[in-house]
């Protein structure tokens, strides 16, 4: 499948059809990898951890003060007994 190389500013960039897209496991706004190997432009998706960035932000909020419970009084029976 050819593509071709268009002027984006002082950049340049290809579009990139969905198919090929799909084939590696990306979307349109996914972030990706670029590297040069061997002579050929590679791109690969960045994988995410799940959850990643959370325990920073949790921290972040219990140091703002804004980590109370939206819903206290929706509490399970046995949340007292959890060791965090």
């Amino acid at each position: 499948m050819q593509s071709a190389i268009k002027k984006i500013g002082n950049s340049a960039g290809i579009v990139i059809p969905k198919p090929l897209l799909a084939e590696i496991g990306a979307k349109a706004g996914d972030p990706v990898e670029l590297a040069v190997e061997q002579g050929r432009l590679v791109v690969q998706p960045v994988k995410r951890m799940p959850r990643a960035g959370w325990a920073e932000d949790s921290k972040r909020l219990a140091a703002a003060g804004d980590d109370a419970l939206l819903w206290p009084e929706f509490a399970n029976d046995e949340d007292e007994q959890l060791v965090w």
